[in-house]
């Protein structure tokens, strides 16, 4: 193939100086002479430099210093850093687009979307009672208008779903409203000319857009799917598969007249599901219960109405629960008012009725110390027994058929797992109670909910029944006490005894009667109180402005880098050619006689072109490097070229060392022994009627056969004549030897284009009579799974002093070294530059 090319010394030590170096006296193309004033120190290394000019020690001298500093490796020969970024360097094109597009996604991404976010905050204060005082009685602690509360679980209420349901719906944050800006569009929150009303919902509204054109005050344009416009009024009533709805006109009409609006709707549900995610709600200070909630919203405006209507749900919450508890109480103790009535009146007869029949009007002062005594006795009794009064009223409420949510009001912190569960017990009725309202009793839903109750509830027995134990014991000691008091007056009269046990008997009653009425008056003053148990320290503010347009842009510069980085990278990495040569010496253990760079021409001849001037140096660097290899052996030098496979520029190579070799004065021939797939004859535009076939063949002699090239009077050419049908065969005959004998005898230099050796054995047979095998491998075209083979091939000696040449070379592109040749050869040839820059070359690139 045309294109490839021929290089510099190979990766690893760079030669050395030498003293005295011979000079070479070549001819051809303007060469007068050649300075080997470069090369390694041991000739097993086999690296070299020439340069096309006379130049003496003190400027080899100066060369040697220079290129050190020019090709530095690391110690262990892999690519330095600048190296690896000649990699990405070279694919620039690929990073200008990506940046092209990172970058105007980012700028219509600012332009479409609102590039500023509002921080909103508000400050909440609630009444935490946890911390409150133990000195106070079971009666006292009797309070249901304002129970104790954890402000951490006012947390959870400011952030639940109801709360946020609510927010949704007021606001109607479901539905938005957005007008044509440029190439954004912007919102128009409180804003809008018209506003969608949903009458009905029959399906879900996810996704829905609606496309308004506001013709006038009355009217307005409907765009349908396919693009076409219709005409209706506001308020007109219209009918789909998701719903009935209209719209209705706004103050901002009139200045939005002939605006597209575009309304966007949403399922209720995801959006309190964003809302929910969204609002923080975090505790401030513990010690001081103040509860911060912070939101963030590109409508500033939106952002303040909702967390003020957060608040504001949350108070209504509050004092809605506060009261349904309120009336729930204030029955259950007219129930029990009612029942402790009957009782102290049966308690108060009874005593008069005993003091007539015993004509009692005074008690002596001996009575007068004892009902001291048993008095301090019994209020400490009547205490036990109003706690079991309290108890036995709560038990036979909760296992009454009905349901009461809230059967009674914190019994303080005398019992604070019993208040724990009332309050728990009143929520889950209330929960329940909610659903009721809009769900049938028989639904699934509330098998969960009726579980926890019943749960609860039996938690609540339990906890009773130990409270009533731990009572009874102490007014059986209480009961003791007074039994031992009474044993001590036994002598008092019995009419007294029975006088001071129906007294007693009074006395708890009114006890118990007149602390009921002082709660159901305390209960019902507050009932129609809006007060809440939470202060507003801050209503919503906005806190802080971020704009987002420079985080935005860095991203797309980011992206713009790292995006084509990655591909080239990844690329690279899945890449299963050879790139380096160093690949080439690690897998076959071989070293690099030359390299030649790739070149895009029209024709496979390069030598000579002035377009070309560093790929002429390199096969003139191939041609000295390769005279060295055989030190300058007087005679005749066979050199067979071959490679893998196909396509690997055996026959570009071929055509162009010959050509060079004999620029150098030297009468040299080129051989196409690829007796299958000939090139050669075509390269130089000879006759291939007659060529090596016909001679094996014994039809012609060897004279007959030898062309001139036309290209140089120096180089003739060999063709390969007719394609035989069994070129292995031909290979094996003698004639062969005789052939190569005498143009041993006749030229300096033998080129012998074979086919590829992983295919065919041609090459193999051919190797008997050659002296240096080139053996090509080509950049990013070579398999590395190949390179075993050749490994092997070498050593098992199946070829004479076998040499790679790494054929193709683009450096810059895969950041294989730096190509400081080219910077060189523009500078004796400045037209080079400006003929190498190409269309399609820039798109190569990527």
């Amino acid at each position: 193939m045309p294109g490839i090319a021929a290089g510099l010394p190979a990766t690893g030590q760079l030669p050395t100086l030498i003293k005295n170096p011979p000079i070479v006296n070549t001819s051809g193309y303007g060469e007068k002479y050649r300075n080997k004033c470069l090369f390694s120190k041991t000739l097993k290394q086999k690296r070299y430099i020439s340069f096309d000019f006379a130049i003496d020690r003190t400027m080899c001298a100066q060369l040697s210093d220079l290129f050190p500093l020019i090709t530095e490796k690391k110690k262990d020969g892999s690519p330095t850093f600048r190296e690896g970024l000649n990699t990405y360097f070279y694919h620039w094109p690929l990073f200008v687009l990506f940046m092209l597009i990172a970058v105007s996604g980012a700028f219509i991404y600012t332009k479409v979307s609102s590039s500023t976010i509002y921080e909103i905050k508000a400050t909440l204060l609630v009444k935490d009672r946890t911390k409150t005082q133990d000195n106070k009685s079971t009666l006292d602690e009797l309070d249901v208008m304002d129970p104790p509360k954890l402000a951490e679980s006012e947390l959870e209420i400011l952030k639940s779903r109801n709360i946020i349901d609510h927010v949704v719906n007021d606001l109607q944050l479901w539905a938005t409203y957005q007008k044509k800006d440029g190439l954004g569009k912007t919102d128009l929150y409180k804003h809008s000319p018209i506003l969608f009303r949903l009458l009905d919902s029959t399906g879900g509204l996810q996704g829905h857009k609606l496309v308004i054109k506001i013709k006038d005050q009355k009217s307005f344009y409907l765009k349908k799917s396919d693009g076409t416009l219709r005409q209706f009024s506001f308020n007109d009533v219209f009918i789909n598969d998701w719903g009935k709805w209209k719209l209705q006109p706004t103050s901002y009409l009139e200045a939005d007249t002939g605006s597209e609006i575009t309304i966007s709707l949403s399922d209720p549900n995801k959006v309190a599901r964003k809302y929910q995610k969204d609002l923080d709600a975090v505790l401030l200070n513990k010690l001081a219960p103040a509860i911060g909630l912070t939101l963030q919203d590109n409508v500033q405006q939106r952002g303040k109405d909702i967390i003020n209507d957060v608040i504001a749900n949350y108070k209504a919450y509050s004092i809605t629960e506060r009261n349904l508890n309120a009336r729930n109480t204030l029955d259950f103790i007219d129930k029990r008012i009612g029942s402790i009535a009957d009782e102290l009146n049966h308690s108060e007869s009874d005593l008069e009725k005993y003091r007539s029949s015993k004509s009692l009007t005074d008690i002596s002062s001996q009575t007068k110390a004892y009902l001291d005594n048993v008095r301090d006795n019994g209020a400490k009794l009547n205490e036990v027994n109003v706690q079991l009064n309290v108890m036995d009223g709560i038990e036979r409420n909760i296992n009454s058929s009905q349901d009461m949510l809230n059967v009674s009001a914190s019994l303080g912190q005398k019992y604070p797992a019993l208040n724990t569960l009332i309050e728990n017990l009143s929520k889950l009725q209330l929960q329940r109670d909610k659903i009721l309202a809009t769900t049938p009793e028989r639904n699934p839903i509330f098998e969960p909910i009726d579980r926890q109750i019943r749960s609860t509830k039996n938690d609540i027995r339990e906890s009773i029944e130990n409270i009533k134990t731990s009572l009874l014991d102490a007014r059986s000691k209480l009961e003791n006490i007074n039994s031992d008091v009474e044993s001590s007056i036994k002598d008092l009269p019995g009419q007294e005894r029975e006088l001071l046990d129906k007294t007693r008997q009074k006395t708890i009653k009114e006890t118990l009667y007149t602390y009921l009425l002082k709660k159901k008056e305390e209960i019902s003053m507050s009932y129609a109180s809006t007060l809440t148990n939470a202060q507003v320290v801050d209503y919503a503010y906005v806190a802080t402005v971020t704009s987002q347009k420079s985080m935005i842009f860095a991203v797309a510069f980011i992206f713009g880098l790292v995006l084509p980085a990655g591909l080239i990278s990844v690329r690279n990495k899945l890449n299963n050619r050879v790139i380096t040569a160093k690949e080439i010496e690690d897998n076959t253990s071989l070293h690099i006689l030359g390299e030649l760079s790739y070149v895009k021409s029209s024709s496979p001849l390069v030598i000579p072109n002035k377009n070309n001037v560093a790929l002429n140096e390199e096969f003139r660097t191939l041609r000295t490097n390769l005279n060295i290899l055989v030190n300058n052996k007087p005679g005749s030098l066979v050199v067979l070229v071959t490679s893998s496979i196909s396509n690997e520029g055996k026959s570009f190579v071929s055509s162009n060392l010959a050509h060079i070799l004999a620029a150098a004065g030297k009468k040299t021939i080129v051989l196409e022994f690829d007796l299958r797939r000939p090139k050669i004859a075509g390269t130089f535009g000879i006759d291939a009627q007659m060529g090596l076939t016909e001679y094996l063949n014994g039809t012609v002699p060897v004279k007959k056969i030898i062309q001139k090239s036309g290209v140089n009077p120096n180089l003739d050419i060999i063709g390969c004549g007719q394609i035989p049908e069994y070129p292995a065969e031909l290979l094996a005959l003698d004639k062969v030897d005789e052939l190569f004998s005498w143009l041993r005898e006749n030229y300096g230099y033998i080129i012998v284009d074979s086919p590829p050796v992983n295919l065919v054995s041609d090459a193999k047979a051919l190797s008997r009579v050659s002296d240096v095998t080139l053996y090509l491998i080509r950049q990013a075209f070579t398999y590395k799974s190949l390179l075993p083979f050749i490994k092997s091939l070498n050593a098992e000696k199946q070829f004479q002093n076998m040499q790679i040449v790494f054929n193709g070379v683009i450096k810059e592109r895969y950041g294989y070294g730096y190509n400081y040749d080219n910077e060189y050869y523009r500078a004796i040839n400045k037209d080079i530059k400006r003929r190498r820059g190409s269309l399609k070359d820039f798109f190569e690139r990527f």
